[in-house]
């Protein structure tokens, strides 16, 4: 049985068997993640996604609503328990909407 997908070598010279057109090594990936900031409790696509909009902390997240941070590509719904979790501990929250 052969693993799904088509085999690639990154350009670190990982080997793996990817199904999408995505190109990010999975194994690259997880030597990049962090160990111990909020980043470490997301999900791959969801972190590339702060790291792109330059929120790297907590008191970086707060300046933003729930809403602008569902429309970042790569944040999900079920990323937000989770941020308002560690936000929560911190004493923070996210920004209020004008009409909330």
């Amino acid at each position: 049985m052969s693993p799904k997908g088509t085999k690639r070598t990154c350009s670190q010279g990982h080997t793996y068997y990817k199904s999408s057109d995505c190109p990010t090594c999975p194994v690259c990936e997880s030597l990049r993640k962090p160990v111990d900031d909020f980043l470490s409790h997301l999900a791959a696509p969801a972190r590339r996604a702060f790291e792109r909009a330059g929120i790297t902390s907590l008191d970086q997240l707060a300046n933003y609503s729930k809403e602008e941070i569902l429309s970042m590509h790569g944040i999900g719904k079920s990323s937000i328990p989770k941020l308002e979790k560690l936000l929560g501990e911190k004493g923070l929250m996210f920004k209020q909407n004008a009409e909330n």
